[in-house]
């Protein structure tokens, strides 16, 4: 968590502990990952703890820095300064359990554990009366600083001591952060003591405005949050629009044409179908132009090329085909995988088509030549998703061993291994708009940037196996899973603004309404969803909603983002 509180240094005015002088300034410095309580006292808080035991003035010489400290605190109350000492290490190991294993007196347990034992001498292992009463009035100190309210000064001591809370953040920089960064919840500054001059040092370091000194300091956890919150962008609903009942076979793949006006699907009963996608979504009796058939296989990939008038096609039957939709009839085959083909995608502006399969690999070929370019090797399981780009890295393949790779098409060899999955990657989707590309898992969705492959954020609440993606320009995302459920999200901010789930048509098993793959038109106003039932389905934007009517739950949106910034991936 951003509010978990790292290193706490205590600075003074005069420094004559020699163990806490280099300690401090290394830690500050080079120890970013691991918490620890560094304490510093003044010459009067030592000179204090000498006086309590005259009987050991070696000890008092060599003083650790627990032992300096307890005289920073709230006083003792009595004069035996181990007693003060035990009752200070137990109050600081409530207050923080979970940081115990890197507290900097850890390893004075051992003359903790002896003061205790040497307390409660005399034949009974009970707590003695004035461990309790100590005990009960430190923690009651600790509940007034919790409720607000401030100390009495009559129990505050006189030593110049002051605690600086920082974080791991606030130490990146070198060592603290500005007084403009400490204003928004930076560092926390609390009086060990009173005084005119330590209080004015404190209040100046913490950024001297709205920042309110308490005297007589404690630790204490920061609760505000410092979590980026981003606004999400509204978006309409969608609703189901039109079914089409035309394939006899599950439908697996869809694909539009560069004009906008046709779409060709494919499924498990080995046939393409070509449809007119403005008679389509009005339901149509002719809306379907034609019925391609060849392939011996279910229909896993399909692609228009935006140069030329074809169509590929690639099947789990190892085939993939080009068919030429001036005469509907295949002109060339693309030999070469050793299994069924899964994903297929034509490059961008090269003549390029790039598809993966069941046999590990993806393969480039050549459009015009049919000759294989490239064998992109490195996967261990089916390549199920692939995505092309005119930037590098120019191929992004997923795969079900739960990687993704990058591609750099000129060498034919990876450039990054993304392992941030933990589920078989089924779905890629890019934007438009910018260079990024989310991916889609039994886990989650996770966004990365294109060019390198940093990741940025999940999309998280779909608990499903994510079988398809789709972005519009709009923004708007839809993972569809093999349950049926149907998610629609800001692609920005991540915010998840409709759930839902298809209904399988009448006649068909309730299992049957799964989401093979899905795909926006050119103008992001349609959405085709290719289904287990057998059915098209085309959805649309809800005309008659606003802002008003289906307005964003922003609580419950940013109370979402803190949860999320709490957690570590």
């Amino acid at each position: 968590s951003q509010n978990h509180i790292v290193i706490v240094t205590m600075t003074t005015a005069t420094v004559t502990n020699p163990a806490a002088a280099t300690l401090a300034p290394r830690s500050a410095h080079t120890s970013l990952k691991r918490s620890r309580i560094l304490f510093d006292t003044s010459a009067d808080a030592q000179a204090a703890a000498g006086e309590n035991d005259d009987t050991t003035t070696s000890a008092s010489a060599t003083i650790t820095p627990l032992a300096a400290a307890t005289s920073a605190f709230i006083p003792p109350l009595f004069s035996d300064p181990l007693l003060h000492k035990a009752s200070i290490s137990r109050r600081i190991k409530l207050q923080y359990p979970s940081e115990v294993n890197n507290l900097a007196f850890q390893g004075e347990e051992d003359e903790v554990r002896a003061a205790a034992e040497e307390t409660t001498k005399g034949g009974s292992n009970k707590e003695s009366a004035t461990v309790r009463a100590v005990r009960e009035l430190r923690q009651e100190a600790l509940d007034r600083l919790r409720s607000g309210d401030h100390v009495d000064s009559s129990v505050v001591s006189s030593g110049e001591g002051r605690l600086v809370l920082h974080r791991e953040q606030d130490l990146s920089g070198g060592g603290g952060r500005t007084a403009a960064a400490a204003a928004d919840g930076g560092a926390i500054v609390l009086a060990g003591a009173a005084g005119g001059d330590s209080a004015a040092s404190t209040s100046a370091s913490s950024g001297g405005e709205g920042q309110k000194v308490r005297p007589g300091g404690i630790l204490v956890k920061r609760k505000d949050s410092n979590t980026n919150i981003p606004t999400p962008k509204w978006h309409a609903p969608w609703k189901l629009s039109t079914v089409i009942s035309s394939h006899l076979g599950w439908v697996r793949s869809v694909a539009f044409d560069p004009s906008n006006t046709l779409f060709a699907t494919g499924g498990g009963d080995r046939v393409i179908k070509i449809f007119d996608l403005a008679k389509a979504c009005v339901a149509a009796p002719d809306a379907l132009k034609i019925t391609l058939t060849g392939h011996i296989s279910p229909i896993r990939g399909l692609a228009f090329s935006e140069r030329h008038p074809y169509l590929f096609s690639a099947g789990e039957d190892k085939m993939v085909k080009c068919w030429d939709l001036e005469t509907n009839q295949v002109i060339r085959h693309y030999h070469g995988h050793l299994s069924g083909v899964f994903a297929l995608k034509l490059h961008p502006t090269l003549d390029l088509l790039v598809t993966g399969g069941r046999d590990a690999v993806a393969r480039v070929w050549d459009m015009r030549t049919k000759h294989q370019v490239h064998c992109l090797s490195g996967h261990d399981n089916t390549v199920g998703a692939i995505l092309t780009k005119g930037t590098d890295p120019q191929i992004v393949t997923g795969s079900y061993d739960s990687t993704i790779k990058l591609w750099d098409l000129a060498a034919g060899k990876c450039m990054t291994t993304l392992t941030h999955h933990k589920k078989s990657v089924r779905a890629l989707a890019q934007p438009s708009f910018e260079n990024t590309f989310i991916s889609g898992a039994a886990d989650n969705v996770k966004k990365w940037v294109g060019s390198d492959g940093r990741f940025i954020k999940n999309f998280t609440g779909h608990r499903a196996v994510i079988n398809a993606l789709a972005v519009n320009d709009d923004g708007v995302v839809l993972s569809g899973a093999d349950d049926g459920t149907m998610n629609f999200w800001d692609y920005s901010s991540g915010h998840c603004f409709q759930t839902g789930a298809t209904v399988a048509q009448p006649g068909s098993l309730d299992a049957e309404n799964g989401i093979f793959a899905a795909e926006f038109d050119l103008t992001g106003t349609r959405l085709i969803t290719c289904e287990a039932d057998k059915t098209i389905k085309i959805w649309k934007e809800d005309e008659r909603a606003s802002e008003l009517s289906h307005p964003i739950d922003m609580p419950k949106w940013r109370k979402k983002c803190i949860a999320e910034a709490k957690r570590r991936y």
